[in-house]
C-alpha cells in the first residue's frame, strides 16, 4: 500500500473517532450560537475601536480604558459560555489525539517517542537537561 493510501485511511479513521465527531458537533454549535457570535462580533468591533484610538495623534486615556474594560467584560462572557467551553474542550481533545498520532508516526520512523516535556514519556532520552 502506498503512503497516500495509508494517509487517506488514517484520515478517515481520525474523522470517525468520537473525539473528531465531538469536535465537529461542538464547532457547529459554536458557529451557530447567536449570543456567542454577537459577543465575539462586539469584541472585534471594540478591538478595532481600540486600534483606531491608538492611531490618533492625541490619545484619550479614558476612552482607551473604557474600551479595554468592555473588552475584558466580553472576554469573560465569551469564555464563560458553555458553548465556548465545550468547543475549547473538544479542540483540546482533538489536539491531543493528533499529538498522539504524530508521536506514533514519529516513533515508527525514528524509534524514539517524542518528549511530552515532563520527560516521563521518553525515559529521559530526549536531550533535555535533567
Amino acid at each position: 500500500m502506498e503512503i497516500m493510501e495509508l494517509a487517506t485511511m488514517l484520515g478517515q479513521a481520525i474523522k470517525a473517532d468520537p473525539r473528531a465527531v465531538a469536535m465537529e458537533n461542538a464547532m457547529a454549535a459554536y458557529n451557530t450560537d447567536e449570543g456567542l457570535q454577537g459577543l465575539m462580533l462586539e469584541f472585534n468591533v471594540q478591538q478595532t475601536a481600540l486600534q483606531e484610538e491608538y492611531k490618533k495623534p492625541e490619545i484619550d486615556q479614558a476612552i482607551i480604558e473604557s474600551i479595554e474594560n468592555r473588552m475584558n467584560e466580553l472576554v469573560g462572557q465569551i469564555t464563560a459560555s458553555q458553548v465556548y467551553v465545550a468547543a475549547a474542550e473538544a479542540q483540546k481533545a482533538m489536539d491531543d489525539l493528533m499529538g498522539e498520532v504524530y508521536g506514533e508516526i514519529e516513533f515508527q520512523i525514528t524509534g524514539h517517542r517524542p518528549c511530552s516535556h515532563d520527560c516521563g514519556s521518553c525515559g529521559s532520552d530526549c536531550g533535555h537537561n535533567h
